[in-house]
C-alpha cells in the first residue's frame, strides 16, 4: 500500500518535542504512538476486455473501480510497460501500432490524484489478426439499428449485422460523426455508457474489416437520455481562453491558449470561430495535450485587422460543448 506522506513545519516539531511531559503529541494527528496515517488506494478494476479490431489495433475495455475511493486516472499496461493514461471516467481506449498475429497480455489499474495506485487488474490477452490481403472494397453496412434507454446515463443499441459476415471484424458507434464506442464483429448490440442526462443524441453503427475500411453508416436513431439535465453544456466550455498575435516572415498569426473542459474524457478535437463562423477544425488525434492547450495559425498579411475569436470542444460523449468567452484581438497590436 501506497502512503501519503505530509511535511510538518519545524516550529511544530519543536513545539511537540518540548513537551516531554504531555502524552499523545501527535505530528500526524495519528495517535500517542506517532503511526503515520496511510490513504486506502482505488480498489483494482474489474471486466477488462481486449479486442483485436485489426491486425495491428485493440479495443480495450474495463469496468469502473469499485469501492469508495475516487479515481483520478487509469493507466493501461500491455506486458510490464505503460502504453496510456486517461481520465478517472474513461473506461475504453483503442490502441494502435501492434504487430499482427503476436500475443499480448494487457492489465488496468486506477489510481487517486495523488498518486496512490490499485493492484492490476487481471490479464487480458489477446492475439492479434492475420495481415489483410489486398482488398480495397469495405464492407456492407449493418442495418436495422435501435436504441433503449438503459439509465439516465447509458443506452443500449441492436442492429442487423452486415451481410459480409466473416469480413466484419468489428462494430463501430458513432455519435454525431464522432466514433465512440466499438464491439466485435460477432456482435449484434453495444452498450454505450458516459452520457448525460437529459441530452439528446443521434447514434449510428459502421462496420469494419481487417483492413480498417469502414462501411457507410446506417441511419442515424435520435435518443434523449431521461433524467434532470435538458442538454445543459454547463462546465463543458473551454476555460481560460486567451488570443494574441504576432508577425512572423511579413504576416500575421492567431496565438490561441486555454484549459480544456473537464468532461471526465480526453477532449482532441475543438472547432475556431472568427467573427461568428466557423473557420478550421483542430484535431490532435491521440496527442491530445493533457494541460493547457495552444495553438497558433496564419491569419492575415495586414496590419489593423480585428477579428472576434471563439471556440468549442467535441466532448467525449460527441456533442459539442459550450463556447468558451469571445475574444477580441487586432492584427500589429500586442
Amino acid at each position: 500500500m501506497r502512503r501519503t506522506v505530509r511535511t510538518v513545519p519545524a516550529l511544530l516539531v519543536a513545539l511537540c518535542l518540548s513537551s516531554a511531559t504531555l502524552t499523545g503529541c501527535s505530528l500526524f494527528g495519528a495517535g500517542a504512538d506517532g503511526a503515520e496515517e496511510s490513504v486506502e488506494p482505488p480498489s483494482a478494476p474489474r471486466g477488462l476486455t481486449v479486442h483485436a479490431g485489426s491486425a495491428t489495433s485493440v479495443h480495450v475495455m474495463w469496468n469502473k473501480s469499485p469501492g469508495a475511493a475516487a479515481v483520478d486516472r487509469y493507466e493501461i499496461f500491455r506486458g510490464r510497460t505503460k502504453v496510456k493514461s486517461l481520465p478517472g471516467k474513461t473506461y475504453m481506449a483503442d490502441l494502435n501500432g501492434l504487430r499482427p498475429k503476436a500475443t499480448y497480455s494487457f492489465r488496468v489499474r486506477a489510481l487517486d490524484a495523488e498518486g496512490n495506485a490499485s493492484q492490476l487488474s487481471r490479464k487480458a490477452t489477446v492475439t492479434m489478426r492475420e495481415p489483410a490481403p489486398a482488398d480495397d472494397t469495405p464492407p456492407a453496412a449493418p442495418s436495422g439499428l435501435r436504441v433503449a434507454a438503459a439509465g439516465s446515463r447509458a443506452a443500449t443499441l441492436t442492429w442487423t449485422p452486415s451481410k459480409d459476415g466473416k469480413d466484419v471484424t468489428s462494430y463501430d458507434v458513432y455519435q454525431r460523426g464522432a466514433r465512440i464506442h466499438s464491439v466485435p464483429g460477432g456482435a449484434t448490440s453495444a452498450l454505450v455508457t458516459g452520457l448525460r442526462p437529459g441530452t439528446d443524441y443521434m447514434f449510428s453503427v459502421k462496420a469494419r474489416d481487417a483492413a480498417d475500411h469502414s462501411s457507410t453508416a446506417t441511419e442515424g436513431v435520435r435518443h434523449t437520455t431521461g433524467g434532470a439535465g435538458g442538454g445543459s453544456t454547463a462546465g463543458t466550455a473551454p476555460a481560460d481562453f486567451e488570443v494574441a498575435t504576432h508577425a512572423e516572415d511579413g504576416a500575421h498569426h492567431l496565438d490561441l491558449s486555454w484549459d480544456p473542459p473537464r468532461t471526465g474524457g480526453e477532449v482532441s478535437e475543438y472547432r475556431i470561430y472568427l467573427n461568428g463562423r466557423q473557420t478550421t477544425t483542430l484535431a490532435w488525434g491521440a496527442d491530445a495535450p493533457k494541460g493547457r492547450a495552444k495553438h497558433s495559425f496564419f491569419i492575415s498579411r495586414e496590419s489593423g485587422q480585428t477579428y472576434r475569436v471563439k471556440l468549442r470542444a467535441r466532448l467525449p460523449d460527441g456533442n459539442w460543448g459550450a463556447f468558451s468567452p469571445e475574444r477580441t484581438v487586432t492584427t500589429g497590436e500586442g
